[in-house]
């Protein structure tokens, strides 16, 4: 049985219990519980704070788990990074009142920051050279500057709307994160050919999202420039047509790229568009 670490609320906890489902892991509710398995699939979800998740899988007691970058990089316990999983992604970075002039990071010298995340800061300003006041508060750390708390702060972002309303403005980007399997170093085979069932489903669900599948008739003799506009992954799948003369091409296409690439295979003669939703893309 693999022991699996999830955030037990927060940003990571629903999208985390989507990919499990998503990958056809059927995950019971966690009503509060520690502990819950699954049905149909040898895990078991141990719900956790997000910053003992990266300590919980490096001593064994969770096999891997699903966390935030920065949370890893911030504790510092030894664990290996299995997967990126393309979700919960934000930066990390420092920020201070808009009106103050910014001039690189020596404005840092002999200023007070607020953060949660000490560990990461300090290496970036070791690196930088910096000497700073670095003050760690759990929570609220937006507020810092405007109750005279700090100077500046050091912390999540992604939009960026928060800052704004806080009267902050972005000026140093310190590290991108996103949610990640990680994994106690050194498991055993029998679990690892578990995960690596994990990791090939994940990736299969990854792989589907933000594409689109297209179906689409064209004239034979417009095959080749139908197949430069819509390539395919490996060989190009044509279906000849009861009308003769014409054929079906079938491609996995990125959403993003659909209008444009439907309104050129239009004036290359192309014919009835089909654009279907995705559930998985298993390679």
């Amino acid at each position: 049985m693999l022991r699996i670490a999830l955030q037990s609320k927060g940003r990571l906890n629903e999208k985390s219990l989507s990919l499990l489902r998503d990958a056809g892991i059927a995950v019971e509710e966690s009503d509060r519980r520690l502990l819950s398995r699954s049905s149909n699939f040898p895990v078991e979800i141990l719900y956790l704070r997000d910053d003992d998740i990266p300590q919980t899988v490096s001593c064994g007691i969770a096999d891997v788990g699903i966390v935030g970058l920065n949370e890893v990089r911030e504790r510092g316990f030894e664990v290996e990074v299995m997967q990126h999983l393309g979700f919960g992604k934000c930066r990390l970075s420092l920020a201070i009142p808009k009106d103050i002039p910014y001039d690189g990071p020596e404005y840092f010298n002999g200023k007070r920051i607020a953060t949660s995340y000490p560990g990461i800061l300090g290496a970036y300003f070791k690196e930088k050279n910096v000497q700073c006041d670095i003050r760690e508060i759990a929570g609220s750390v937006e507020i810092s500057p405007s109750i005279g708390l700090a100077d500046g702060i050091f912390d999540i972002v992604s939009s960026g709307g928060t800052l704004i309303q806080n009267g902050l403005a972005e000026v140093e980007k310190v590290m991108d994160s996103d949610a990640v399997l990680i994994g106690t170093p050194g498991l055993p085979e029998d679990k690892l050919s578990v995960v690596r069932i994990l990791q090939s489903r994940f990736t299969s669900v990854l792989r589907s999202k933000g594409k689109k599948y297209m179906l689409v008739n064209v004239p034979n003799e417009k095959i080749d420039e139908a197949l430069a506009i819509i390539p395919s992954m490996k060989s190009p799948t044509l279906l000849p047509l009861a009308d003769k003369g014409w054929s079906a091409i079938h491609a996995v296409v990125d959403e993003s790229e659909i209008w444009d690439k439907a309104d050129r295979l239009k004036k290359i003669g192309a014919e009835d568009i089909l654009i279907l939703s995705m559930e998985k893309l298993i390679i």
